[in-house]
């Protein structure tokens, strides 16, 4: 009689288990409900008293299984999924057949890695986007690697084609050197840890150089160089060079991002909006402040700019004869009267993306409905502007990419962190390509396509492909909170194909755009470790 009682609850609660994976959060909703009508609790109640033994081998098992997991090194294990398997979609549309976009010229800073790789964004240019192809959507294979509670805001690629990572976790900042194939560290070298109360932007955006060193800002005012070579045939993280910057950064300021010009010096800007070079032989030291704070990445070209965005306007900046950095022109944009939901500060929440023929893109604070403003790089004079979204639901927090003669931009608005997007929720939703006007002189940019797939971390361009990807949120009543790897074609702002990454919080991207590599993969950084998304692979003879 024992015995059944206790066979009757495990199958229970086996049925439960399976029905929450399968279903979502709503199951257990349910058969709390269910325990208000008295027969069915009473059922329940007469037959759990008697498996409190039960109760405790399963905890057991459970502490076990946690000793495992915590044991395990990163990334020898998938990323486990949130329930709500069965009723999010694995995949929807059909592989894309869409004719490559023209592909910018983008020239190659002889400084930084390879256009592609040596940002998170690519290039100097900051232009998120790449000549190779990336997934069609042709019988998608997705893998996983769970590294715990880590998400890297910065992927880069080395010239062996390895993922090189600048990643947080509740320790503190590190440097993986990643394996393409399995997506686990193959090495790793530990920063100093951010000091408390320190902004997410501090210190979140290196480079590559082209002597595939990572260049990296810690949190107690360095500029580290840590090559990423190969000692012994094994992957190796050694601090190259160091610079102080502590006498030029004050307390209670830090270096938000780093990028070299054209001949070599190093720029680095800082939240409270100071920007200095470097020079890396001699180790001097310029610093200029713009008393404007400062929160995403900026860009170099060839001609010798460096574009900055602050809070209040946008900079083009150059290195006098001394190396210092001294200001060519400032264009102030609308940035509104106060911070919207999906942007880190007041003002604009993108980085400068630079396009052919001269002109600079970045988005506005404008109200009711941003805008995408375009400039002239050698002046500063506004060439046009275009509003995007939807009135009161319009922000942006990720930076623009460029595509054919346009931009492509996400919005972010209602994005206030991983919390937003649970439980099947979305942001605000909107993707907009904007283009360059054919005619300058009639001050009119051209809306070319807006798309309504959710994608609150950005988006990356394949000229290849001629798709547009973003991970993307699907809203649903289910409560499940499914993520997307979204192709959009890029002409036309038609979704192709969406392939599901995972579901739950761990598979949250948190701002990272998809990067995208030369063997056509898509690799997404998560709140949980990595994604990898790429077509069917070949199968290889035995």
């Amino acid at each position: 009689m024992l015995a059944g009682r206790v066979g009757v609850v495990t199958w229970l609660l086996l049925a439960l288990v399976l029905a929450w994976l399968a279903l979502g959060p709503w199951v257990p909703v349910v058969a709390l409900l269910a325990l208000c009508v008295p027969r069915i609790r009473w059922w329940v109640l007469d037959r759990v008293w008697v498996t409190w033994r039960g109760a405790g081998i399963a905890a057991g098992v459970v502490a076990l299984l946690v000793g495992v997991v915590v044991l395990v090194p990163d990334g020898w294990l998938p990323v486990p999924p949130a329930p709500g398997l069965l009723v999010a979609p694995s995949y929807v549309g059909r592989p894309a057949q869409v004719p490559p976009v023209p592909a910018g010229a983008v020239p190659q800073n002889p400084h930084l890695a390879r256009n592609g790789a040596g940002t998170a964004r690519g290039d100097a240019w900051g232009t998120g986007t790449t000549t190779w192809a990336g997934p069609t959507g042709l019988q998608p294979e997705v893998d996983t690697a769970w590294w715990g509670l880590e998400h890297c805001s910065t992927l880069t690629l080395d010239s062996a084609d390895r993922l090189v990572g600048l990643c947080d976790d509740r320790e503190g900042r590190a440097l993986h050197v990643v394996d393409p194939d399995s997506m686990r560290p193959l090495a790793t070298k530990w920063l100093p840890a951010p000091d408390e109360g320190d902004d997410e932007s501090c210190g979140a955006h290196a480079y590559l150089d082209a002597t595939d060193r990572a260049v990296v800002a810690t949190s107690d005012r360095r500029v580290l160089a840590v090559s990423t070579a190969d000692a012994d045939d094994e992957p190796d993280l050694t601090t190259d060079r160091a610079w102080d910057l502590g006498p030029h950064v004050p307390d209670g300021d830090c270096v938000v991002a780093l990028l070299p010009d054209w001949v070599g010096r190093t720029w680095w800007v800082s939240r409270g909006g100071l920007v200095g070079t470097l020079a890396p032989d001699s180790g001097e030291v310029r610093v200029l402040d713009l008393g404007e704070e400062v929160t995403a990445p900026f860009s170099t070209d060839e001609t010798g700019g460096t574009y900055v965005v602050t809070t209040h306007a946008l900079y083009r900046l150059v290195a006098d004869g001394s190396g210092a950095p001294v200001v060519g022109w400032r264009t102030e944009y609308d940035r509104g009267t106060e911070r919207k939901s999906g942007q880190p500060t007041r003002g604009s929440g993108t980085s400068p993306t630079l396009l052919d023929g001269g002109v600079l893109a970045l988005t506005d604070n404008a109200e009711p409905r941003m805008h995408v403003v375009l400039v002239e790089r050698s002046t500063g004079a506004e060439i046009c502007r275009a509003a995007v979204f939807e009135e009161d639901a319009s922000a942006s927090g990720a930076a623009l990419a460029s595509v054919g003669g346009g931009v492509v931009v996400a919005n972010t608005h209602g994005y206030a962190g991983p919390t937003r997007t649970l439980l099947g929720r979305g942001t605000s939703a909107g993707l907009a390509r904007v283009d360059v006007p054919a005619d300058r002189s009639r001050d009119e940019c051209r809306v070319r396509w807006t798309s309504d797939v959710v994608a609150p971390s950005g988006a990356s361009v394949s000229v290849a492909s001629g798709l547009v990807y973003a991970w993307t949120k699907r809203p649903t009543w289910w409560g499940v909170s499914a993520w997307y790897l979204t192709g959009v074609d890029a002409r036309t702002g038609r979704a192709v194909f969406s392939v599901r990454t995972g579901t739950g919080v761990l598979m949250n991207p948190d701002g990272a755009a998809p990067t995208l590599a030369p063997d056509g993969s898509a690799y997404g950084a998560t709140l949980g470790g990595m994604v990898r998304v790429r077509d069917r692979q070949p199968s290889t003879p035995d």
